[in-house]
């Protein structure tokens, strides 16, 4: 039996409610908020968090191959799995690879996952996307961001793969070439009756006929759709009801893209019970469709914040000015500071476990525990008595705070703080995703793995704090 062994999501803590856009530009625009990722995140942080989520049951170290699906990745050349690989403290000797350049990308890189699954491979697909709509366009309304993960695999299994079907189509209505920053559409109407309608139909014909299913024995049918209008009446044609129907999550954080569809899969196992069948369905140049049975396993697999677990954490406070600003879609003053300096390959190669899997040190003299990692102890003074110790996934809580109004930020006032982990440990890092006027000494905080800038090309990410969830 193979199948999903695990999964997990990840959307922002920031939305912006739709009605902006409206008081933006006028005209008609979808109801409910879409979600935003901060100015310190993109589709590999969001895609990190998510495979965060998702190991979290697990040991990382039993994952042999880690594929990432996107459209926006940071790099045009640079691959962005083996960040995530390093994020995720997984072994030296793991296989990685990127999925991108199609919205179909996500279930691409599923479909290859669970070919290496069949092989004995326990394999983690983390997708995520930021895809950007111009200004006063429909896909700037109807984009959202977010990350999901599944680790398919052979063991303790809790959908198990029935069969498979895919359809290839070279078909153009969407695409962003080389140097386009926004996704670009042909006429919705031709592009919805003569690509969408028909791939999805043959996709999801194709794998009931190979399975021997019809629509009347699934749970759940996880539908891709532009929107949710596309989503609802290619279901009815294919004779679901919509009950059966998953909930797109259109109105509460957009289309997330290459994450949209896994991230519906992820909410309806979130309320599978044993012997549920659920259709997937994925579009992008074609289709693909899977389906899926879950097992007695799902009763007892916990861990995983998933969907439900970050759909309420949110604040949506944000303006549309801000979500610009964010986006650097206008032009604001520089700050009149000298410019950052790209990160040091020699010194971000060699402090690899510190700046990726969060590593510090652990006395062996004392069980002191040390960030950043030292030679010497700071509590018995032991020298070269050290061991790796890893601080993701530790109590802290805030030891002192400072608010800066002054600070170089695309989202004032900047949150400095210092954060002690139980046991020993202490850190000076940003504070993110937070109310500055709810911060305070004592507070429980967890780690998140941001952007802290962009220099020369180069993207330097490192931990930052964020308030505990939960």
């Amino acid at each position: 039996m193979v199948g999903i062994t695990a999964f997990g999501a990840y959307i922002p803590y920031n939305r912006l409610d739709r009605k902006h856009l409206k008081a933006a530009f006028g005209g008609s625009v979808p109801k409910g908020e879409k979600a935003v990722a901060n100015y310190d995140e993109d589709s590999l942080t969001m895609a990190a968090q998510a495979a965060l989520d998702c190991v979290t049951p697990l040991d990382p170290k039993t994952i042999d191959v880690l594929y990432f699906a996107t459209t926006t990745s940071p790099y045009r050349e640079k691959q962005g799995a083996s960040t995530i690989a390093g994020v995720l403290d997984l072994r030296r000797d793991v296989r990685v690879a990127d999925f991108t350049d199609s919205l179909r990308a996500g279930s691409a890189a599923m479909l290859a996952a669970i070919d290496a699954a069949r092989n004995g491979s326990q394999v983690m697909v983390t997708m995520g996307d930021c895809r950007l709509g111009a200004a006063a366009g429909a896909q700037e309304a109807n984009f959202g961001d977010g990350a999901c993960a599944f680790v398919m695999g052979s063991e303790n299994v809790i959908a198990e793969v029935l069969g498979s079907y895919s359809v290839s189509v070279d078909f153009h209505d969407l695409w962003r070439s080389q140097d386009d920053k926004f996704v670009r559409s042909w006429e919705e109407r031709f592009c919805v009756t003569q690509g969408y309608n028909k791939f999805v139909s043959q996709a999801a014909n194709g794998v009931m006929a190979k399975t021997g299913l019809a629509p009347k024995d699934f749970a759940k049918a996880v539908i891709y759709g532009h929107i949710p209008r596309n989503q609802l009446d290619i279901a009815r044609r294919l004779g679901f009801n919509a009950e059966q129907v998953q909930d797109s999550l259109f109105e509460k954080i957009g289309n997330t893209g290459v994450a949209c569809a896994p991230m519906m899969l992820a909410a309806a196992l979130e309320e599978a019970q044993p012997g549920d069948k659920i259709l997937f369905v994925s579009y992008g140049e074609g289709s693909d469709a899977i389906v899926f049975q879950v097992t007695e396993n799902i009763k007892g697999f916990t861990g995983p914040r998933g969907v439900k677990g970050y759909l309420d954490r949110k604040k949506v406070t944000m303006n549309y000015e801000k979500y610009l600003r964010w986006r650097e879609l206008i032009t604001t003053e520089p700050a009149r500071r000298p410019l950052q300096k790209r990160s040091s390959l020699p010194d971000y190669y060699r402090n690899y476990k510190k700046n990726l899997a969060f590593y510090g040190c652990q006395c062996m003299a004392c069980g002191t525990p040390q960030f950043p990692p030292s030679r010497i102890c700071i509590q018995c003074q032991a020298v070269d008595q050290m061991k790796d110790y890893r601080f993701y996934g530790r109590t802290a809580r805030v030891a002192t705070y400072t608010v800066d109004y002054l600070a170089e930020s695309l989202d004032p006032p900047t949150v400095v703080a210092v954060v002690d982990f139980e046991g020993g440990g202490r850190m000076f890092c940003y504070l993110v995703d937070c109310d500055p006027d709810a911060v305070n000494v004592g507070m429980e905080v967890e780690m998140s793995f941001r952007r802290l800038f962009v220099a020369d090309g180069i993207h330097t990410y490192f931990w930052k704090a964020t308030p505990k969830i939960g």
